[in-house]
């Protein structure tokens, strides 16, 4: 059996108890960096084996993977912070999964997009969530594309390309558009901006950008 369990984005109290039962009785835990998730583990004395997965070797060790899980051994994925597939490894174990008819089981828990879009104040009736822009080939063209778009846009971005997306953003969407951006959720530098695009940029421009951001653009109006 294979369980998908999300972790904490920064505040380690965010994971539930039902998590941490789990992940002391499987016999391996799947991390993305393991260095990150002895933090996790040792701050709740969880001994349990861990191994890595990440975009580097999923592709190699897949097939070992599933043979494990036929064997009767139970394994639980996370990510280094939030719920794994959601832009980090585990869509393609899942779905090998799934196609082996090997039992999967996703426990419900912490996501980076789901409390800056409730603190967006825009809609969240309905949404689209982008991830990460490409770096850079497809990146305009996939902005063009969300030009019409009248949902509520989810971004993902790092300290390093903030500035750039969303000087993207006004180029594509206008300076006008009303946009959230919020970084450091739920640890001790948790901040949210919002304005239009220029004023937020402008924000930006004058304080070093820290930590991980999510952008929440509100849709057409």
């Amino acid at each position: 059996m294979l369980y998908i369990i999300p972790t904490p984005i920064g505040n380690l109290k965010d994971i539930t108890l039902r998590s941490l039962e789990i992940l002391e009785r499987v016999d391996l835990i799947l991390a993305e960096d393991t260095r990150t998730s002895k933090k996790l583990l040792k701050h709740y004395d969880i001994a349990t084996k861990l191994s890595s997965y990440h975009q580097y070797n999923e592709h190699k060790i897949l097939d070992g993977l599933i043979d494990k899980l036929k064997t009767g051994v139970t394994l639980a994925l996370i990510s280094d912070a939030g719920t794994p597939s959601i832009s980090d490894p585990g869509f393609l174990l899942v779905r090998e999964c799934l196609k082996h008819k090997i039992t999967i089981e996703t426990l419900p828990g912490a996501t980076a997009l789901i409390p800056a879009l409730v603190n967006s104040g825009f809609s969240c009736e309905k949404f689209v969530f982008e991830g990460f822009l490409p770096a850079k080939k497809g990146r305009l063209t996939r902005l063009k594309d969300l030009c019409n778009e009248n949902k509520t846009i989810i971004f993902y971005e790092s300290p390093h390309r903030i500035i750039k997306t969303l000087n993207d953003f006004i180029g594509v969407f206008g300076q006008e558009r009303r946009v959230s951006v919020s970084r450091e959720l739920t640890k001790l530098h948790e901040e949210t901006k919002r304005g239009r695009l220029l004023d937020v940029l402008g924000y930006f421009n004058n304080k070093k950008p820290k930590g991980e951001f999510v952008i929440v653009l509100e849709g057409v109006r």
